[in-house]
């Protein structure tokens, strides 16, 4: 009986140890870890999908060889941007005057954090002819809640 005892006591010692030990651990350990410096980043990764609409093709070479159907952005860290060149052709008939806009955002409140923008001067597009154009994502520096994220790109052209 007094060793049924002895041996409930070791155990009762040895778990509140084991309590004790995970308690100061838990305590000490923000103390003593490196904090990082500057803002926290995070990676935000996305692929989107882009479209051409009304006598557009979208290409990755100037050869109009690939179209483009999405754009992977990678991953980019909040506050940077990333650019990526594509190449438009017109494939109607008649000089176009190309425009862009997203949609289908997932979440829908990336969009307060994310813009995208172009280096198209507004030039009248021949038909039959390729312009290069770099597209820019920018991320703002909270970039909150946008650790993933989906948009579609839709280029078109008007006379």
């Amino acid at each position: 009986m007094q060793r049924k005892r002895r041996n409930e006591t070791k155990v009762v010692t040895a778990t509140l140890l084991l309590v004790i030990s995970v308690l100061a651990l838990s305590v000490v350990s923000p103390v003593i870890s490196p904090k990082p410096s500057g803002p926290r980043k995070k990676e935000i990764s996305n692929k989107g999908s882009v479209k051409g609409a009304f006598g557009i093709e979208i290409y990755w070479a100037q050869q109009a060889a690939d179209k483009v159907s999405s754009i992977d952005w990678g991953t980019l860290d909040p506050g940077s941007n990333k650019s990526v060149t594509i190449y438009i052709r017109n494939e109607g008939k008649k000089s176009l005057t190309l425009n862009f806009y997203t949609s289908e955002w997932n979440p829908p409140e990336a969009s307060d954090y994310l813009s995208l923008n172009w280096d198209y001067g507004g030039q009248s597009i021949s038909a039959g002819e390729i312009v290069q154009v770099t597209f820019t994502l920018s991320i703002s520096s909270s970039g909150k809640g946008t650790e993933t994220f989906s948009f579609a790109t839709t280029i078109t052209g008007s006379p």
